[in-house]
């Protein structure tokens, strides 16, 4: 009997991180109520995330996106449902509110945010500066430096 296991939970929180620890990190944080509103993060190449999240019923005005400390939190609801003059007679579009936050990676940053058909996507890219990237180090192999006593 061979047990299979999914690593995905770990890169559900953390966009744009190489490093395992961090995200197992992450994972075991667990908030509780992260899962409302259901939500992708996406990676589009070497340098390109999107994160995608179900904003069904919810406009612009309703949606507030902040990064602080490298954090990102996406927070949204109606922000007044007692405006509505509506009687539901079910009611299966939740409209609760919610906070996600998402630990970004050093360089990681918001390039765009859109709502549209109901989906909030928020693209962000990894700029690293030039002084932040790795270096080869060439091998003088054919000259030994001399050693001064």
């Amino acid at each position: 009997m061979s047990t299979a296991f999914s690593l995905a939970p770990l890169f559900r929180s953390s966009v744009g991180f190489d490093r395992f620890n961090d995200l197992f990190e992450t994972a075991l944080r667990n908030e509780p109520g992260s899962s409302y509103p259901p939500y992708n993060v996406e990676e589009h190449g070497d340098d390109q995330y999107r994160i995608v999240i179900a904003a069904a019923g919810l406009q612009e005005d309703d949606l507030e996106l902040q990064v602080e400390k490298g954090v990102l939190t996406v927070s949204g609801g109606k922000r007044d449902p007692k405006a509505e003059s509506v009687t539901y007679l079910h009611q299966g579009i939740a409209q609760r509110a919610f906070k996600l936050s998402f630990r970004l990676a050093d360089h990681i940053e918001i390039k765009a945010a859109d709502l549209s058909n109901g989906l909030l996507s928020i693209d962000l890219l990894r700029v690293v500066p030039e002084e932040a990237k790795a270096k080869r180090i060439p091998i003088n192999g054919a000259q030994k430096p001399a050693l001064q006593h």
